[in-house]
């Protein structure tokens, strides 16, 4: 094992594993706050020092406790202190970490990746202690429980992590040598984590992902993206998600950035963990920003008429200003500087302050689209989100907008260096700057295969590619852009294709009467869309401009689903939001069903991602029927019963 000294004078070069990169990191910030966890009304923090130290503590005891090299520790808990000292000490152990989404509720959907990664322990919370014991029998492989917090009665096989630590601490004192010849033994092509993909297409997969896959890619990434010093970022998404582990734990870490979770991984708690915490970074997916940005319009409404109207034209000046980000015309715009600072200080200055702690510099956002009006509505207030793109094949980061340099909204940003990048047809010949095709990637960030699937592993990654099943083209030589997925693609009768995943966010994004919308059409005669309506604005809409109908009459059920034709007729020629995509791609059927695309019925997976495979199998009878002349009409019997 290095010293001290060693590892806190310069970053070993070459290919390090994340064992080297702890260590160098710990060292180099080591009286700085690393983490801040609220226990009761305190946040309590820990340092860099000290978190390289409770890591040590941990390895040291799972070793003692009989953890090998190579073995799989799987993790279910919440995002908090400590999963990420738990996966510190398991990876200084030299087992391999098989993070767990807290939002699997099927037990099927549990013991599948268990059983499929072999997992010898799992480290788990008392929230989530339930469903591990609930299929306990069913995964004999699985040794030991590890509880991340003290509980009485445990049962037969499960121990508090507390006393790993103290076996730890014993064993560090007594034979130190062991922790230093497992920590000296890891290699950068050895297994530091089994991810599973939560699959929108297909059944979840296993992707292996080495120390030297991390490493690279928190390399890549600092060539391209840039956390300025002293900042603290607050983890809104869980530490199983594998953007949030590699830019809010590793990312993190090399800049010296504090990570703060939200209690409980509640989204109830988000207010007050901002409030409390002022974090000048959060990562977020697109689905927390829409609610971030619906709750600001509501508040905003609720002040009154002439207020709103006021909102709404700073907020259009301020778009106008800034426009894509790097072609902002502040010279010649230069005019509107003293309105645009008149409108901070009546409204922007007061949302970035009550809403997000008043310290919040950007967004980080990935994992699904993010359409152009959640763009251009935070960058005018004050909080730009910075757009990425990533997949868990690629650990996950492949490109990113920087805040700090040339940014473009309505692209995922720069690709990563060192990494090559193509775009590729169907014929996997890599097509001209401008044109859409697959996105290939080649580099040190390419995961090292599937779990136990060499057939899907050779299909995904030839000759050193990466075939991400997404699809994009080049905006110019430097910024990607991602319009959808291969395998989602809307592809009409006469072979023309279109990815609808634009199309859906935008409409939801707009219309307050659509809580989700998928489009279908696979040769078809026309398009098709599964909505499901937000039943409680409808009602409003009819107590608003239709009063004494009842909802649940045969008029009321009628009104209501001729608003929802509205918002797509919306989006038709000579209609307020035409242009906004092709028209031919609007749905001529609507299919308006009751329940939620979510993870309980499997229709959604754990980074909100519709599954359309699992809803065009739930839904095929009706499909069936959209494409009659009776189905066709969104004032049919079945919408009539459903809405």
């Amino acid at each position: 094992m290095q010293n001290s000294s060693d590892y806190s004078n310069s970053l070993p070069s070459g290919r390090i594993t994340l064992v080297q990169f702890a260590e160098h990191y710990t060292r180099k910030f080591s009286g700085k706050t690393f983490l801040y966890e609220k226990n009761g009304s305190e946040w309590e923090q820990t340092s860099f020092d000290e978190t390289r130290v409770e890591a040590h503590a941990i390895a040291a005891g799972l070793i003692d406790f009989g953890v090998c090299k190579g073995d799989r520790i799987a993790m279910l808990s919440e995002g908090r202190k400590s999963w990420i000292i738990g996966e510190l000490g398991l990876l200084y152990a030299g087992a391999v970490n098989v993070p767990l989404s807290v939002k699997l509720e099927q037990k099927s959907d549990l013991q599948f990746r268990i059983s499929h990664s072999e997992a010898k322990y799992i480290m788990v919370s008392k929230g989530q202690l339930s469903k591990v014991r609930a299929i306990r029998q069913q995964c004999p492989e699985l040794k030991y429980v590890i509880l991340f917090d003290h509980i009485e009665n445990l049962e037969e096989g499960e121990i508090f992590i507390g006393d790993i630590y103290a076996r730890g601490v014993e064993a560090i004192y007594s034979h130190p040598e062991a922790l230093e010849e497992r920590m000296n033994s890891i290699g950068p092509d050895d297994y530091a984590t089994i991810s599973y993909t939560s699959g929108t297409v297909a059944s979840p997969k296993g992707v292996l992902l080495t120390h030297r896959n991390y490493t690279a890619n928190v390399e890549q990434v600092r060539n391209v993206m840039y956390f300025p010093p002293d900042s603290k970022m607050l983890l809104i998404l869980p530490l199983d998600h594998c953007y949030a582990h590699v830019a809010g734990l590793y990312l993190s870490m090399s800049y010296g950035t504090a990570i703060g979770t939200v209690p409980g991984n509640s989204l109830r708690n988000i207010p007050m963990a901002i409030r409390e915490l002022q974090p000048d970074i959060m990562l977020v997916v697109p689905t927390i920003t829409k609610n971030f940005k619906k709750n600001i319009e509501s508040h905003m409404r609720d002040m009154g008429s002439l207020k709103y109207k006021a909102f709404l034209w700073f907020l259009g000046l301020a778009s106008s200003y800034y426009r894509e980000g790097y072609n902002a015309e502040r010279v010649r715009q230069g005019w509107k500087r003293p309105l645009l600072r008149l409108g901070d200080r009546l409204f922007f200055s007061r949302i970035r302050q009550s809403v997000f702690g008043g310290k919040l510099k950007f967004f980080v956002s990935g994992a699904a689209y993010l359409d152009m009006d959640q763009q251009r509505f935070f960058y005018a207030i004050g909080v730009p989100v910075m757009q990425g793109y990533g997949l868990s094949e690629a650990t996950p980061i492949v490109s990113t907008n920087d805040i700090s340099k040339k940014h473009v909204l309505g692209t995922c940003g720069m690709p990563v260096r060192p990494m090559e990048l193509q775009i590729r047809d169907e014929n996997d010949m890599e097509v001209p700057l401008g044109e859409k095709g697959e996105i290939c990637v080649k580099g040190e960030n390419v995961m090292a295969g599937y779990w136990k699937n060499p057939e899907a592993t050779a299909e995904t990654v030839v000759n050193g590619w990466l075939h991400t099943g997404d699809m994009g083209y080049m905006w110019d030589k430097d910024f990607l852009c991602v319009t959808g997925r291969f395998k989602s693609l809307l592809i009409s009768a006469d072979g023309e294709k279109y990815s609808p995943e634009q199309i859906e966010e935008v409409i939801t994004s707009k219309s307050k009467y659509i809580d989700q919308v998928l489009l279908y059409n696979s040769q078809s005669p026309y398009t098709i869309a599964f909505v499901v309506p937000n039943r409680d604005n409808l009602c409003a809409y009819l107590a608003k401009l239709h009063r004494g109908v009842d909802p649940a009459s045969a008029q009321g059920k009628r009104l209501m689903l001729e608003k929802i034709q509205g918002v797509f007729d919306s989006y038709r020629s000579g209609q307020i939001n035409f242009g906004a995509f092709p028209e031919r791609w609007l749905p001529a059927s609507i299919i308006v069903i009751k329940e939620h695309f979510s993870l309980q019925n499997g229709q959604m997976n754990a980074t909100a991602k519709v599954v359309r495979r699992k809803v065009e199998a739930d839904y095929a009878e009706r499909m069936k029927y959209a494409f009659t002349p009776e189905g066709k009409s969104i004032l049919n019997p079945l919408n009539l019963e459903n809405i």
